[in-house]
């Protein structure tokens, strides 16, 4: 089977290299740097006309490439996003995704770095929105049979935890690398932990963490609660004698 991927980024790269080993793979990028890449690079025209169509572009770029892509699809393709938001991506899809066409919502809780040699054990989540009970199980299968946890759940229960999880995990980072916090000599065990959070946020990009925030719609009470709970704990030090 062939499959068109859109948008060669770091993760449209990184899940080109493995679904290559069992599909055809063809792809468009935004940027002509993808040209080097050594996937099939293709006219958008011709990738839409694959059976399944992975939207891997910035979520800030969504909208505008499901926009383009929607007229050229052919009944019964499948779309797949693989955004780290659900509910935003969903709903642009369903808005302008040919009613004759299948939707598969997805969010990868992986990356290039910690899946860079395997997936095994990784998870995936899965939001059905418009697909064959069948289609949808044989996708399920294959990607078990891989490794991967599979997570099936609705958009807003995605959101609502990746807030929680996702969201607070790259704001804690962006704000140690914000603090200039490095390795040090001496340390403990719980700072070199503090520290593996780098290692998770440093190589993605600005546009990610913004996109992240500024499309979950949980994200602004998220970085609200934690902003008051620093405050509180300050003024309860403060308070010490």
């Amino acid at each position: 089977m062939r499959i068109g991927i859109i948008g060669l980024g770091r993760l449209g790269k990184l899940i080109a290299k493995y679904l290559a080993q069992d599909f055809d793979l063809i792809a468009y990028d935004l940027a002509p740097i993808a040209k080097k890449s050594p996937l099939k690079v293709t006219s958008l025209n011709e990738v839409c006309k694959s059976p399944i169509v992975i939207v891997a572009v910035p979520i800030s770029d969504f909208e505008k490439v499901i926009k383009k892509i929607a007229p050229k699809l052919a009944p019964e393709t499948l779309v797949i996003d693989v955004c780290s938001v659900k509910e935003h991506p969903i709903k642009v899809m369903q808005k302008f995704i040919p009613k004759n066409c299948f939707i598969l919502g997805t969010h990868p809780m992986f990356g290039p770095d910690s899946a860079q040699k395997t997936l095994w054990g990784s998870k995936l989540v899965l939001c059905p929105v418009k697909i064959p009970p069948k289609y949808f199980l044989a996708i399920k299968n294959y990607l078990q049979t891989h490794g991967l946890k599979i997570i099936t759940t609705t958009a807003q229960r995605h959101d609502q935890e990746m807030a929680e999880t996702l969201i607070l995990t790259h704001l804690i980072g962006r704000t140690l690398m914000e603090l200039g916090s490095t390795a040090k000599e001496i340390d403990t065990k719980g700072y070199r932990r503090l520290m593996r959070i780098l290692e998770t946020v440093e190589n993605d990009s600005w546009q990610l963490f913004c996109d992240m925030n500024n499309y979950n719609r949980y994200s602004k009470k998220l970085r609200s609660n934690f902003l008051k709970s620093f405050k509180k704990v300050c003024s309860k030090l403060q308070r010490i004698k």
